[in-house]
């Protein structure tokens, strides 16, 4: 029998272990896509207690406490802190095959030293220590950066957001002082995309006070988007990031003019308080995205697109915690031809920027990795199939996604793994997909499908884990 989750956790092999040990586990961290909020780096937050570091805004633990029974008082009401926590440990000790098991001890084990399993009988030790612990300089959202090796984080912002945290954290003005990770926004133009959505028409007049300008229809858009985009890259924006239930199809270019007829009389509908029809909805989301694209391969920003999430299906909790609460769900739509002409869209009217493709339905893996050969020119990686992702980012979804595009694709050219987590305990996460990604090479290697060279196997290694996305998001 193995150890609890050891130092050589997850690496079966001589091989894993090495390349774990000597290679992977001493890069830094580029989690390029996350949902920190700014404005805690830069006050360099000190959390109260575990229950607000650990259980504020994680809706990926209030899902299984409510799995567990657990009632919403202990979850997202104003129970006392300890109370809540108590109801954490209560459910992990039984959380047995899922991912935040694994991560709990993680993150106890990383930033606490604790190797104890959390069970309600070590709660209460558990608690006074992390507690005591969290008071110190270490565990600041400044010491967790140092402690956790993170050379930078990519937030997710709003084309209207002032960016004024990030701002105070880049030249040194913030609480958080000076600080060797870098924090950049991405660039989240959701709101300005999804046409269909209940307040679209108050959240244009915001896009048009920020950008300084009116906007009367979908080209005023796309000239304030484009303001926008250079003020958040003059604050270090790489990247830019769309959430999209399916790819919208889009038109043929010898249809331009019908395409842009149908979004503007649904631009001009909504703002005279109608409703589009879901056919006009997608001929505007699909004329705006084709044009961003090209913004954003001149301008050398990372497109990011993630695709298959149906979201808030619970109305109940929506009208009462709002979205990212935890009712979110895998979509099964299909989405191979309407992604394909998306891309071909945005290739033939001068070609895609640096793109990433993510899903959170497993069945598109195939054809997101086999698009992405048809595009690939002129850079290492240009296309991407991106990381197992919210609901697949445990070890089978990280195995199968990292196994598809070995397959398919080049898995050397891979810019690895990302958070797309709200807590600043999640960084584990990264060392999580190390293990799992050193296993399946060291496997590899010891079955004898791949030579048992270490220097060119820590160069892949080193290029998965951190030296890729550096690349990628900074040249």
């Amino acid at each position: 029998m193995k150890p609890f989750m050891d130092k050589n956790f997850l690496l079966d092999t001589d091989t894993a272990r090495q390349l774990f040990h000597e290679t992977a586990s001493g890069k830094p961290v580029w989690d390029f896509h996350c949902h920190l909020i700014p404005r805690q780096i830069a006050e360099n937050k000190q959390f109260s207690d575990l229950t607000e570091v650990w259980l504020g805004g994680d809706h990926y633990k209030w899902r299984q406490m409510r799995t567990f029974g657990i009632d919403e008082t202990y979850i997202t009401g104003d129970a006392d802190p300890y109370e809540k926590f108590a109801a954490w440990a209560a459910t992990v000790e039984k959380l047995i095959g899922n991912p935040l098991y694994h991560w709990t001890h993680l993150e106890l084990q990383r930033y606490f030293g604790i190797y104890e399993p959390l069970t309600v009988a070590s709660a209460p030790r558990i608690w006074e220590e992390a507690n005591k612990q969290l008071h110190s300089d270490n565990l600041t959202v400044k010491g967790i950066f140092k402690k956790m090796n993170v050379y930078a984080v990519g937030t997710t912002d709003d084309p209207v957001d002032t960016l004024e945290y990030h701002k105070a954290i880049a030249d040194g003005t913030a609480a958080i002082g000076s600080i060797d990770t870098k924090v950049v926004p991405s660039f989240r133009p959701d709101k300005a995309i999804h046409i269909d959505a209940p307040d679209f028409a108050g959240y244009i007049r915001k896009l048009s006070e920020a950008a300084g300008i009116p906007i009367a229809t979908p080209d005023d858009v796309l000239a304030a988007l484009a303001l926008r985009l250079d003020y958040f890259i003059a604050a270090g924006c790489r990247a830019s990031d769309h959430a999209l239930e399916y790819p919208p199809v889009t038109a043929s270019v010898k249809d331009t003019e019908a395409e842009k007829n149908t979004a503007f009389a649904a631009f001009k509908s909504v703002l005279n308080g109608e409703q589009p029809d879901r056919s006009a909805a997608d001929t505007y989301r699909a004329y705006i995205l084709t044009r961003l694209a090209k913004l954003y391969r001149e301008k050398n920003i990372v497109m990011q697109l993630h695709i298959a999430a149906i979201r808030n299906n619970n109305p109940i909790m929506m009208r009462k915690l709002g979205p990212d609460t935890g009712y979110d769900a895998v979509h099964d739509c299909q989405i191979s031809a309407s992604l394909a002409s998306l891309l071909g869209r945005i290739e033939e009217e001068g070609g895609l920027p640096k793109t990433v493709l993510y899903t959170l339905n497993p069945k598109d893996y195939y054809p997101l990795a086999t698009l992405m050969g048809c595009y690939q020119s002129g850079q290492k990686g240009k296309i991407q199939l991106g990381s197992a992702w919210w609901f697949c980012d445990h070890k089978d979804g990280m195995t199968e996604q990292l196994t598809v595009l070995g397959n398919l694709g080049m898995l050397s050219c891979f810019i690895g793994m990302l958070t797309d987590s709200r807590s600043f305990l999640s960084y584990p996460r990264h060392e999580y997909f190390r293990r799992i990604l050193c296993n399946i090479i060291g496997t590899w290697v010891e079955n004898g499908e791949y030579p048992a060279d270490m220097r060119l196997l820590s160069e892949i290694v080193s290029g998965i884990s951190f030296d890729n996305a550096l690349h990628y998001f900074e040249n």
